[in-house]
């Protein structure tokens, strides 16, 4: 699929303002929204919306398919009435700038249970709407809220350490703790009618406004899933759960052992039989949910680092083939050409790039990682080809301030070198970057939301590798300048994301007499 030039901002709804100690879904993101249209984007790209576990990324979610509770506005649900003015009086006071996980899921986990409770004393005439939804989505939020509920039951232990009937999921065991946990079961399906009724509002006003959701696939899926625990003939595991074999990276310049990420890979011949029917349903539950999917790790469709399952590093791990270009032209087949963005980051091979180039997808431009002697100069803009996405940074890097800003008190070659490409010796790099990015031939430009508004290090999203603390920034309306808007759109207009449509001129035939 062809792009247009566009314009966009990676801001994860976590990071919106609002009362309740995270973003969510509420009047704060139908602000942003406006803001968005206001400073001429069309684009707004999120991370993985999925239930985060432990460590709260997005990108290690309970389900591949489930909403995020901790993003179900309690606004919203008051408005609904199955939250009152007392309910929310006594809201803490949290930091208005950082998440404190602990703080938040204690307090929003009670709200959604004073929600639920009211749903059922009054649903309000929403009964058989959310009857709906549960059919419509019985194929994932039936094992999803079990799964939860069982967790819940054992103290948050991962499945694999419940008892042996739950592990195997034998048939007479599952349906004992389904009667057993029948009221539980109703409250997570409570909670992910809520998030999704929510969302499409959300996603409705966005494209109303001329806006796009982009949306965040990873790859791989979490060990403690529910996608795992009932779908583990597809996964590299044995019945019992242990690991076979998990994912990762081999050693590098950055990490001589490798990284072990402890996913689970897939049993791609199994996944072959059907038709990918996991994949395929995955990738339709996302669409329901935003209008254009960026993969996250897109190389390890075309190969893929194998690791032992017991291996302590993932320096005794191999490259195997993975299937991509049968997948891709599968989900062609049945959902036609879908919008998609890859991530083509780190040790790229030339059958990577075919892969990608094979079925048109855009592949990523870091302008942090084009300057200094280390630098790929497929990152430096006078290379870019129109299919691309370029960016500032991404979630796992500093802020574009705090990066610059450190290459030039260590007096580093990155920071005369990006003074040379811009000519530009002025103190104010970030925002010549970003004027860099709208200029250049790539179609797509989105800029991070810490980066639009200029914030150091205390903004970072996200450190690899370090725990805790991560994936807790969040800014607030006082931090967005008077003309900050009417920049952006004026940056915009100038190197026309999207670009400015012809009126199309009709003519008249006129018969000669």
């Amino acid at each position: 699929m062809e792009f247009e030039r566009s314009a966009g901002i990676l801001l994860h709804p976590t990071s919106l303002p609002g009362n309740y100690g995270i973003g969510d879904l509420g009047d704060d993101a139908f602000k942003f929204i406006d803001f968005l249209k206001e400073a001429g984007q069309t684009l707004w790209q999120v991370f993985p919306l999925g239930p985060t576990g432990y460590g709260d990324s997005p990108y290690q979610c309970f389900s591949a398919f489930a909403g995020n509770p901790l993003l179900v506005s309690p606004d919203k649900l008051k408005e609904e009435g199955f939250l009152s003015e007392g309910d929310l009086a006594s809201t803490p006071q949290f930091n208005p700038v950082k998440i404190d996980y602990g703080e938040v899921i204690n307090y929003k986990k009670s709200l959604l249970q004073k929600a639920y409770s009211n749903f059922k004393s009054n649903s309000n005439g929403l009964e058989k709407e959310f009857d709906e939804f549960c059919e419509e989505h019985k194929d994932w939020l039936e094992d999803f809220a079990l799964f939860m509920a069982l967790k819940d039951a054992h103290n948050g232990n991962e499945w694999s350490k419940w008892e042996k009937g739950l592990v195997h999921r034998e048939e007479n065991v599952l349906n004992e703790w389904k009667e057993k946990l029948i009221d539980e079961i109703l409250y997570h399906k409570f909670i992910q009618f809520n998030f999704f009724r929510q969302w499409k509002k959300v996603r409705g006003y966005a494209n109303e406004n001329g806006i796009k959701i982009i949306g965040d696939m990873p790859i791989f899926i979490a060990y403690d899933s529910s996608d795992l625990w009932a779908n583990k003939e597809l996964f590299s595991v044995d019945e019992n759960g242990k690991l076979e074999t998990v994912a990762g990276v081999p050693p590098d310049y950055f990490s001589p052992t490798g990284q072990l990420w402890g996913n689970p890979l897939y049993k791609w011949k199994v996944m072959e039989k059907d038709d990918f029917l996991w994949w395929r349903k995955r990738f339709e539950s996302l669409y329901e949910m935003v209008d254009i999917v960026r993969i996250d790790h897109f190389r390890g469709f075309d190969a893929y680092w194998e690791i032992p399952g017991d291996a302590p590093t993932a320096q005794t791990g191999r490259w195997v083939k993975a299937p991509g270009e049968k997948l891709f032209s599968i989900l062609q087949k049945y959902l036609g050409d879908v919008p998609i963005l890859a991530e083509d980051l780190g040790v790229i091979t030339p059958e990577v790039e075919a892969l990608r180039d094979k079925f048109g997808f855009p592949g990523m431009k870091i302008l942090q990682f084009a300057f200094g002697k280390g630098m790929e100069t497929k990152f430096l803009p006078h290379n870019y080809i129109p299919n691309c996405v370029v960016y500032t940074g991404s979630h796992d890097n500093d802020t574009t301030h705090a990066f610059f800003e450190k290459a030039k008190s260590e007096k580093s070659d990155i920071y005369t070198h990006v003074q040379k490409y811009l000519n530009y010796y002025g103190d104010d790099i970030v925002s010549e970057l970003i004027r860099l990015a709208y200029s250049s031939v790539a179609r797509i430009v989105i800029i991070p939301m810490q980066d639009v508004l200029n914030l150091g290090g205390e903004a970072r999203m996200n450190f690899p590798g370090k725990l805790g603390g991560n994936w807790a920034w969040r800014f607030t309306w006082g931090q967005i300048k008077e003309n900050l808007a009417i920049h952006y759109k004026e940056l915009a207009v100038l190197y026309e994301r999207p670009p400015e449509k012809k009126q199309k001129v009709e003519t008249i035939e006129v018969e000669d007499e």
